[in-house]
């Protein structure tokens, strides 16, 4: 989110007056123009200035120009493995600004709020991205952005919209949020009597949609659908198209038990593989596109909360290995893994079949893709994975070395269910004051 000079503006242009500006004497003649009829002298109607940007919008008199919506599209491109074009490019577009638009406006109202936040704020917020991204190499994140058609300004605007409005609801809207302590005893005592019930991680990416808007916001979820499918980021696409106050978060509504979800959420995510999507779903007013990040039992221990050792012993193939090759080479890697008795056998079995060995220790099993930790849940210590790989990368086993099994999990304490109830409200309170901020706006569109 880029800070712009928040300076009221003409609304509209004046209009550009009729310019003769002759370019050729009338007597000389016109050079060869390759067949094309011009006349020898031109008279250019209006100034023709490749500098001047036209506005999209102007909102409360700050402009939001078609570079700003260029560059962050091409954060919302970066984000897709997917090609966007055409149609579908332009919907993108036009979604983008409806972003730009809601983003201006929490920046105009916390500044006129009096919420400040500060260069420096914006700056260090963007430093910790690009650690996050590229070590720390800021500079290395500044090229990233221009290499795609975005720039620095572009995210940092993003940065300062996001916590301008944090700041705005923790001032005005997080006081008068009473959660009572009977509330949170009750549903403290529902959540004991759901234990081993199942609870979701879920990604939410949210839009409100009225009777005019219903259809365009529903082809849009589809086209994000589309992306998504595709490979898109749905952290991405969360962050730069959710209008929840979760989509700062990257649409993490952390885990979650069906009750307390709208019912026709709870209704697709009861049914949702971990890993799925589905949508676009109408409930609360809008639209909302869900995916399963992960499941388990309420108050339950988890098996894919151990922590394990590991060693991966790996068969590398030669450049220019056919594939009959690499199924002989195959053949003998799985039959001299089956010589392994126990980890402490396997360095010295893997160096005489010429595989290396790779140990780590610490590994949670959750933290591991969905086919690793269904191979490895349900093996004993010594045992190894069925083999993996390719013909390019080789081909890999995985031997299970230790394992320090969770115990049963604590139910959350009384303030995190507090903050969890308050923090449900101020988002339904944020988007009623969004609504009311666009209800109020002055908004011309180029």
């Amino acid at each position: 989110m880029i800070e712009r000079t928040l300076s009221r503006l003409v609304n509209g242009f004046a209009a550009v007056g009729l310019v003769i500006s002759p370019l050729a004497a009338a007597a000389q003649e016109a050079p060869d123009a390759g067949g094309l009829n011009l006349p020898r002298t031109l008279s250019v109607l209006g100034q023709n200035d490749p500098n001047l940007r036209k506005p999209t919008a102007v909102v409360n008199g700050q402009i939001i120009t078609g570079t700003d919506v260029d560059q962050r599209t091409a954060l919302v491109l970066a984000a897709s493995k997917g090609q966007i074009e055409g149609e579908e490019l332009q919907r993108l577009r036009t979604q983008v600004l409806r972003n730009l638009i809601d983003e201006t406006l929490q920046i105009q109202e916390a500044k006129a709020q009096e919420i400040e936040v500060s260069q420096a704020e914006v700056d260090q917020t963007y430093a910790r991205v690009a650690a996050q991204n590229f070590g720390q190499n800021v500079q290395a994140m500044d090229e990233y952005l221009a290499r795609i058609g975005s720039s620095p300004a572009s995210l940092k605007r993003q940065i300062l919209g996001e916590l301008s409005w944090q700041r705005l609801l923790r001032r005005n809207v997080a006081p008068f949020i009473n959660v009572s302590a009977e509330e949170v005893n009750e549903m403290m005592a529902r959540l004991e009597a759901s234990r081993g019930t199942e609870e979701y991680r879920l990604g939410e990416i949210w839009m409100a949609a009225t009777p005019e808007n219903r259809e365009q916001v529903v082809e849009n979820m589809r086209k994000i659908m589309e992306q998504l499918r595709q490979g898109g980021s749905f952290v991405g696409y969360a962050r730069q198209f959710s209008e929840s106050s979760t989509a700062a978060a990257g649409g993490d509504l952390g885990f979650v038990r069906l009750e307390m979800l709208p019912s026709e959420l709870a209704v697709a995510a009861r049914q949702m593989q971990v890993g799925q999507l589905v949508g676009p779903i109408e409930n609360s007013g809008g639209f909302s596109v869900l995916a399963l990040i992960d499941k388990k039992a309420v108050l339950m221990a988890d098996a894919r909360d151990a922590v394990l050792s590991l060693k991966q012993i790996s068969l590398e193939f030669a450049p220019g290995t056919t594939e009959a090759e690499a199924q002989a080479g195959l053949q003998k890697f799985v039959a001299g893994v089956g010589q392994m008795r126990g980890c402490g056998s396997a360095d010295e079995v893997a160096a005489a079949m010429g595989a290396t060995v790779a140990s780590s220790d610490g590994i949670v099993l959750r933290s591991l893709p969905e086919q690793i930790q269904s191979m490895l849940l349900d093996l004993q210590i010594g045992q190894t994975t069925p083999p993996f790989g390719g013909l390019e990368e080789g081909v890999s086993v995985l031997m299970l070395c230790g394992r320090d099994d969770p115990q049963d999990a604590n139910a959350p304490s009384f303030d995190d269910l507090m903050s969890q109830l308050e923090d449900d409200r101020i988002n339904k309170r944020a988007q009623r004051y969004l609504r009311d901020l666009r209800n109020d706006a002055v908004i011309e569109y180029n």
